[in-house]
């Protein structure tokens, strides 16, 4: 994950060159709410991009750790989700990541992630192409059905090793020995203080060397191959869905204003409106998981 102001420095030439193209504004109307005419728009569309944020994931009850009452005992998710939080305490840090993974395990892809995958797999059987680029690290587009997914800040369920370097899917509960039971979210909880030598190891090779969760921490560089490829989709797409995103953390911020401005209609589902809102053709405000489902639905136009 990362922060405004570009915090993670972006190191991909070719993403930092398409950022910085013209941005072309014209005068700012407000955006419509009419479902029929994105409808309509939505049938002829035969590449569209869908950037997903948190607002989905928080519809099936998953914690964000940050904003008002974001707190993990006495921290926000930019406290403990960097490189120097992780040096300083790896414990604690994992007690974190290993609480956020227990919870996920509870959770369910909601009606929005289940209306995407069915949308990607139907119009795929059309020669159509969806494609999802998502901010969240919760693998739930993954869990419904979504096959071409960007996952641009990584997944909760992934590993990384401090030391050789080897990334891998990890979904054992707890991921080590010494995280069961621990992490539990109150203020009044103690660190664990577990050794770091007791803490989730690598296992390719005999490497042995300390993991870390493969996420993208504020401050990291996010991974240039990935975002290679949303700007592939971005740059192609002739119709493009912001949904459950506050449009604020950079640079995923301007993948949709980006689209906007060269002309190609942008449909907002959102709970609120954000900084970008006004940019869009269309805006649909209120829960995602109730607004996605009739747009992404089978149109009278298709096949059957």
């Amino acid at each position: 994950m990362i922060g405004p102001r570009f915090t993670c420095g972006v190191t991909n030439t070719h993403l930092f060159a398409w950022l910085r193209k013209p941005w072309r504004i014209k005068a700012m109307t407000r955006p419509s709410s009419d479902l029929a005419a994105f409808r309509e728009i939505f049938s002829k569309s035969n590449n569209i991009a869908i950037i997903t944020g948190a607002g989905v994931s928080a519809e099936s009850g998953v914690p964000t750790f940050r904003g008002a009452g974001g707190y993990w005992r006495k921290w926000q998710s930019q406290d403990l989700a960097t490189p120097t939080a992780f040096a300083h305490n790896p414990s604690r840090v994992w007690e974190f990541y290993h609480y956020r993974r227990e919870v996920m395990l509870t959770k369910n892809p909601n009606p929005a992630h289940l209306a995407i995958a069915e949308c990607e797999e139907r119009l795929g059987k059309q020669g159509r192409k969806v494609t999802i680029i998502t901010q969240n690290i919760d693998e739930l587009h993954r869990r419904a059905g979504s096959k071409n997914l960007l996952e641009i800040h990584g997944s909760l369920f992934k590993t990384r090793c401090m030391m050789c370097g080897h990334e891998e899917a990890n979904y054992k509960s707890p991921i080590c020995a010494a995280l069961e039971g621990r992490g539990a979210p109150d203020p009044e909880t103690h660190d664990a203080q577990i050794p770091v030598e007791q803490l989730p190891r690598c296992e390719h090779r005999g490497c042995n060397g300390l993991l870390r969760p493969a996420v993208v921490w504020f401050g990291e560089t996010l991974d240039s191959d990935i975002l290679t490829h949303a700007e592939k989709a971005l740059d192609s797409c002739d119709l493009c869905l912001v949904v459950g995103t506050s449009s604020v953390v950079y640079p995923a911020a301007m993948f949709a204003p980006q689209v906007a401005a060269r002309g190609v209609p942008v449909a907002e589902f959102n709970m609120e409106n954000t900084p970008a809102t006004e940019r869009f053709k269309f805006h649909f405000h209120g829960p995602c998981g109730t607004t996605l489902p009739p747009a992404l639905a089978r149109h009278e136009s298709e096949p059957n």
